[in-house]
């Protein structure tokens, strides 16, 4: 073998062994993040070395040793802090009083006074069998029957009311309860056992009904200018696909500012669903980096706005690998959410006021990491977690700029990941949905529980009163039913 031949294998050998070396810097960081999500809850908390410092001062004691010092005893005297007591038991709570006399007799006493202790007690839900009657009269003359109407139900025929429902859809949807668990807990407190079909086919029944509300809502989101958008997987039985499920997703969008939120389901990922749902739409989408929002902001109507919590989970899921570049930029990040935390507590709703003060104390620092990264960049490995990090920032800085063109935008998508919370809970509970309409008619039961949630709004008192009120509603005021609805 030559000499040119023997320098042409050992530049391959090179470029070989730094590929593998990228290769495995890659899976280790991999395998790290999936030790992290089998371990538990995934914290990015990111702590100052200003504050690692002063948490020092409680940790254990350095193994190294160290020589000792004299010391002194200083005494010093403070004000003792009052203990505020419990926190206060609500008001509307029912009361039942109970009156304890002494054991001696009280003949002849003055009462002076009394003391008053107040505990908590539990009464156990209870079914009741309501029975309406209806009295029949006859009518002079061979005129007929005289009866009174029977009220309008949610379910004509069904031997439910409208409370019950709201508390079976609640419980499923809202505490993560599934059918047959519902069912055993009927059968163990009161003896009465529904089969689960007919649960199926009462929830079925009351998302028919709610239906044209779910559209309202639909079309209030899509009418505002600015929206979040996010998608989460469920699974699905298909019938094609046997002993098997179907991976089907929720796409989410929140609105921020009328506090409602719209689930959408659609049985894959791709461009299809959103861009139909979104094809009248016309303002801000604030979302993450996958690449399906990039097609449909190539809409001209559609202004793409960016994420930065996912900008900044990328330079956290890179501390192991190059700490020292990773902390530069998660301090900038802290920076920046500090400055937002002061500015929405001094300005609350006025956005002009917050876009001025956002881009005199914000923009500033999102502008200094993007320097950073630029006079770092091609000094580190591209495959690697801190190049991803930085290769991911600055693709995303056109988007992550758009946050500053209204003061209405977020500057994260975390409001519509708070929203998705309930349904990941839910599925590890329920597992999946029996149908692709069965998940249509989660996502609907979604949408309204989760705007509830965000107004803070009882769901099961909601619920119960728009079941009972929507069968007799004018179709053309269907919005007063809305959640929150002023």
């Amino acid at each position: 073998m030559t000499y040119q031949e023997l320098l042409v294998e050992n530049r391959n050998l090179h470029k070989k062994a730094k590929d593998s070396a990228t290769k495995i810097a890659s899976l280790e960081q991999q395998l790290q993040q999936l030790y992290k999500l089998i371990s538990g809850f995934k914290s990015e908390s990111f702590i100052t070395e200003a504050v690692m410092d002063q948490l020092s001062l409680f940790g254990e004691d350095p193994v190294e040793e160290v020589a000792e010092t004299p010391q002194q005893t200083i005494t010093y005297t403070r004000d003792k802090k009052k203990h505020l007591g419990r926190n206060a038991l609500p008001e509307n709570l029912p009361v039942r009083e109970v009156i304890i006399e002494p054991k001696e007799d009280t003949t002849g006493l003055t009462k002076i006074g009394e003391e008053i202790t107040e505990t908590l007690e539990y009464t156990p839900a209870s079914l009741v069998k309501r029975r309406t009657i209806r009295p029949k009269y006859a009518k002079k003359e061979d005129q007929g029957v005289l009866i009174a109407e029977l009220p309008s139900r949610p379910i004509d025929k069904a031997i439910v009311e409208a409370c019950l429902l709201a508390h079976i859809l609640v419980s499923k949807y809202v505490d993560h309860l599934p059918f047959y668990r519902q069912i055993q807990m009927f059968k163990r407190d009161f003896g009465w056992e529904p089969a689960q079909s007919t649960m199926s086919d009462w929830m079925a029944s009351c998302c028919q009904l709610l239906e044209p509300l779910y559209n309202t809502l639909k079309q209030k989101i899509l009418d505002s200018d600015y929206i979040q958008a996010d998608e989460s997987p469920i699974k699905v039985q298909d019938q094609d696909k046997i002993k098997s499920t179907h991976q089907g997703y929720q796409w989410v969008y929140h609105d921020p500012i009328q506090k409602l939120v719209l689930f959408n389901y659609r049985k894959g990922r791709g461009q299809n669903g959103p861009k139909e749902l979104l094809t009248n739409y016309s303002g801000y989408l604030q979302c993450d980096g996958y690449t399906v929002y990039d097609k449909i902001g190539t809409n001209p109507k559609i202004t793409l706005a960016g994420c930065l919590v996912h900008a900044r989970r990328k330079f956290h899921d890179a501390l192991d690998s190059d700490n020292n570049r990773a902390k530069i930029a998660l301090e900038l990040f802290r920076k920046m959410y500090l400055e937002e935390r002061t500015i929405k507590e001094e300005m609350l709703n006025d956005y002009d006021k917050r876009k001025v003060l956002r881009d005199q104390k914000v923009k500033p620092l999102l502008e200094h990491i993007k320097t950073s990264i630029e006079a770092e960049q091609f000094n580190v490995l591209p495959q690697s977690p801190i190049g991803k990090a930085m290769t991911y920032f600055v693709n995303q800085y056109p988007k992550l700029e758009t946050i500053f063109n209204d003061g209405r935008i977020e500057l994260d998508n975390n409001l519509i990941e708070n929203a998705i919370r309930p349904m990941a809970i839910g599925r590890k509970n329920y597992l999946f949905c029996g149908s692709h309409k069965a998940a249509q008619n989660a996502a609907m039961l979604y949408s309204f529980f989760g705007s509830c949630k965000i107004q803070n709004i009882n769901p099961r008192e909601w619920l119960e009163d728009t079941l009972q009120r929507i069968s007799d509603h004018s179709i053309l005021k269907l919005e007063e039913l809305l959640p929150g609805y002023q």
